[in-house]
């Protein structure tokens, strides 16, 4: 058995530690990793519904001054939307499990879009949206690896401009695809019926 002090668990599980080195004079830093399949990334299903818009929920809380009644009542409106969509393709989206747990999840949908100067013979652009990794497998590239899937479903459809809307977290590693800002504005119009 070897000795060790200092021994503490990062936030991935993995043990660091410190191990006497040669002849007991100087210490050496060991992180030992559990085993852990590697992520498995499949596409979603409509089974996938109420995960989608609890993945959707947490990352609109996760933004600044999140007001729960508005959340609560987007995310029943949203669930059987994405439902409908993931039934007859309108919704494509990819959920990442480790150990048969969600971890991540991000979906893209199709618009119809107006041929272009960007895109002047096609009349389609491709809309990323629900990027969501839980807190504690962030900084493990797992949402690059679901960009990725996007873009590349985007490309074998034969769709050359993809867009999203981006938080202040998530901008640098949209900006790292070669994403960027627009000239697009906003105008939401007030609903009377809610005053």
């Amino acid at each position: 058995m070897i000795p060790y002090t200092g021994g503490m668990l990062n936030t991935h599980g993995a043990l660091s530690f410190q191990l006497p080195g040669q002849h007991g004079r100087e210490l050496r830093h060991v992180t030992v990793i559990p085993y852990t399949r590697m992520p498995n990334t499949r596409t979603a299903t409509v089974a996938d519904a109420a995960l989608i818009t609890a993945h959707r929920r947490a990352m609109f809380a996760s933004m600044p001054n999140p007001n729960e009644v508005v959340l609560n009542k987007m995310s029943r409106h949203f669930e059987p939307w994405v439902r409908e969509r993931l039934g007859d393709g309108r919704y494509m989206g990819w959920i990442v499990e480790e150990n048969g747990v969600a971890v991540a999840s991000a979906g893209m949908i199709v618009l119809d879009w107006p041929p272009h100067p960007l895109h002047p013979s096609s009349d389609k652009r491709a809309y990323v949206l629900n990027v969501y990794v839980e807190p504690r497998f962030r900084k493990r590239g797992l949402a690059r690896g679901l960009i990725k899937r996007c873009l590349n479903e985007a490309r074998r459809r034969g769709i050359g401009v993809v867009t999203l809307h981006a938080s202040d977290a998530g901008r640098p590693l949209y900006e790292s695809y070669g994403f960027g800002a627009t000239s697009e504005m906003l105008y939401v119009i007030p609903d009377k019926s809610e005053s």
